[in-house]
C-alpha cells in the first residue's frame, strides 16, 4: 500500500466513524452542539476547497500555455 493510499484511509475512516457514532443517548443540547461543530467544519473545508480551487486556476493561468 502507498502512504497516500493509507493517509486516505485514514481520513475516510474519521468521517466513516462520525456518520456511523450512535447518536441516540444525546440530549436536545448535545445534539445542538454537535450539529453546530458539524456546521462549523464544513464551513472550513467548504474555505479550504476555495482556496484550492483559487489556487489552482492562478497556477493554470500562470503556466498557460497561448
Amino acid at each position: 500500500m502507498e502512504p497516500d493510499e493509507s493517509l486516505a484511509r485514514l481520513r475516510a475512516d474519521a468521517a466513516q466513524k462520525l456518520g456511523t457514532e450512535d447518536i441516540d443517548p444525546y440530549s436536545l443540547d448535545e445534539l445542538d452542539t454537535r450539529i453546530a461543530l458539524c456546521r462549523a467544519e464544513i464551513a472550513r473545508c467548504e474555505a479550504r476547497k476555495e482556496f484550492a480551487a483559487r489556487h489552482r486556476a492562478s497556477a493554470d493561468a500562470l503556466f498557460r500555455k497561448n
